[in-house]
């Protein structure tokens, strides 16, 4: 390792994790095979530090909501179904159970039947029939939402897609893949890596989510950096709209500027404007060379610098760069044991680079840490560069970053927000929010996607509280909207953000949507309750 690191002589604290013990990794790799994590292989799932399914409390009864006038299920209808997709109606209340509590156990509804679909055809019935009942639907993938968007919030049909999961095409030239809308991420990127390519999209919960729910919600992840959002990368989709009518904009052109991009509506729209059943996208090919630095910084001035530096530097092979606060290293060790190389750091910074020649990127990266550390900017660090151990040392890296939102949900119970702010004010809504609620706060703690400018703030509790959550909102979102932010950079609005939407759009454009959602879906069907505020 010495002979490929010209720092190592003049930086000992800088070590190379050719040579670095990997603590970490076992503990990591059981936690993977349980499917208890998050990270990279693993699964957002159930965790024995939060509440069970049955202590998280009704969201219509914590919110004080009224039913809007949807039919309610019957006999007649359980029999439709069971006709249409024999063997794939769900209505055993244990088998429910999990479907009706969100990954975080922060909200929960009351659905009595789920069906699992597997063709758009069998789609399109669920939704002519329910259409024609006046049944509420809840389109749900891998149930990794974090605003509540992916849950009944009263008994509304779960429409899973967790069955249509067939890869449909994959154009090697072009790199387009064509699939169904419940293929898990994951899954896909390991297929598409066998032909040499991955998906332009990677999140924590790739073991669980679905593209189809990665679109519906517009998901950003980590190395949107690099391969930007996926309104860019998604060139088509399959849909079916509330009335049971199939609109097939599957195109797998780069280019088509004929009439309005109707694609658009529907990446994002939370399911609340249409189901989408299949999707065509853009894949960028494997890299060939990956390294990873995971460097400690002594301030978060330090850390913005450290970025335009890297931006600067590192040019075109830059494919992350994400920061944490010390508090979130301190959750991921108490909570996950897992092992932080660099301490003694008040933030730190994990850098990606891919490219296509190890040689010409390493350099790169040497010449950037060599400013770096003679600079002051960065004071600790351990850099990931040897090909045969690249993939451990990416596990046990990219876990410290993947696994705070594991780490959270052991701490109590979690406020998220999930923001889009100027980056030079990032970490100070941080620094505000502490100050603000002082003790009634167990941790608040920022981490997230500095290249972005999209922070996550968490707030952990013992418990859920009135009264911290009112010291929390609107405050958060009038911060964010004073510095010209927006109030969900990734996650979406889903159940919890939606009456706060006001604060990042201006009254025409909200009911300008509200017309779009009126004409789809006349009948108001589908995921109702979610991402828009409710028309007076």
């Amino acid at each position: 390792a010495g002979s490929r690191c010209p720092l190592w002589s003049r930086w000992p604290r800088l070590r190379w994790l050719t040579s670095f013990p990997i603590r970490a990794l076992g503990q990591r790799s059981a936690a993977a095979g349980s499917g208890a994590g998050c990270g990279p292989g693993t699964r957002r799932a159930l965790h024995a530090a939060v509440p069970s399914c049955q202590q998280v409390a009704l969201t219509s009864e914590r919110y004080g909501l009224q039913r809007l006038p949807f039919s309610h299920l019957t006999r007649s209808d359980l029999a439709f179904f069971e006709r249409l997709m024999p063997g794939r109606v769900i209505t055993d209340p244990d088998e429910l159970k999990l479907f009706n509590v969100d990954w975080l156990k922060s909200v929960r509804g009351c659905s009595k039947l789920m069906l699992k679909p597997q063709t758009t055809a069998e789609v399109s019935q669920v939704l002519r029939y329910c259409y024609e009942r006046n049944l509420a639907v809840n389109p749900q993938g891998g149930n990794t939402g974090l605003v509540g968007g992916s849950v009944p919030v009263f008994d509304e049909i779960i429409l899973s897609t967790a069955l249509m999961n067939q890869i449909i095409s994959f154009d090697k030239v072009s790199g387009i893949l064509v699939c169904q809308a419940g293929c898990i991420l994951e899954k896909l990127n390991e297929y598409l890596e066998q032909q040499g390519f991955i998906v332009p999209l990677d999140l924590g919960a790739k073991g669980s989510c679905h593209i189809g729910g990665n679109v519906a919600t517009n998901a950003g992840g980590l190395r949107l950096l690099r391969y930007g959002s996926l309104r860019g990368t998604v060139l088509g989709l399959e849909v079916v709209l509330a009335d049971g009518s199939a609109l097939d904009c599957l195109a797998s052109l780069r280019k088509d500027n004929t009439g309005y991009d109707l694609k658009q509506l529907f990446i994002g729209s939370e399911g609340t404007l249409g189901v989408i059943t299949a999707v065509s996208i853009l894949c960028p090919q494997k890299p060939k060379a990956v390294n990873l630095a995971f460097l400690g910084c002594q301030s978060f001035a330090n850390v913005l610098e450290t970025f335009t530096t890297c931006r600067d530097m590192l040019g075109e092979i830059l494919s992350a760069f994400e920061f944490m606060d010390e508090k979130c290293m301190e959750l991921v060790e108490r909570h996950l044991k897992l092992s932080n190389p660099v301490t003694g750091s008040p933030f730190y910074v994990l850098i990606e680079t891919s490219g296509s020649n190890s040689t010409h990127d390493e350099e790169k990266l040497n010449n950037f840490l060599e400013k770096t550390m003679t600079s002051g900017l960065v004071t600790d660090g351990t850099v990931a560069t040897d090909n045969k151990k690249i993939k451990a040392c990416n596990l046990m890296l990219w876990s410290l970053r993947e696994r705070i939102t594991e780490a959270l949900t052991h701490d109590g119970y979690v406020y998220k927000y999930d923001l889009s702010l100027p980056v030079a004010k990032l970490y100070e809504l941080v620094t505000d929010m502490r100050a603000r609620l002082g003790q009634s706060a167990k941790n608040v703690v920022g981490y997230g996607h500095l290249g972005d400018g999209n922070l996550h703030l968490n707030i952990t509790a013992e418990s859920y509280s009135h009264s911290l959550l009112a010291a929390i909102e609107p405050f958060v979102y009038e911060w964010t909207a004073r510095h010209s932010g927006s109030i969900s950079a990734e996650h979406g609005l889903g159940f919890k953000k939606k009456q706060f939407i006001q604060y990042s759009k201006p009254s025409q454009a909200i009911l300008l949507m509200q017309h779009c959602k009126a004409m789809l879906d006349p009948k108001g069907i589908l995921n109702p309750y979610k991402m828009l505020p409710s028309r007076p």
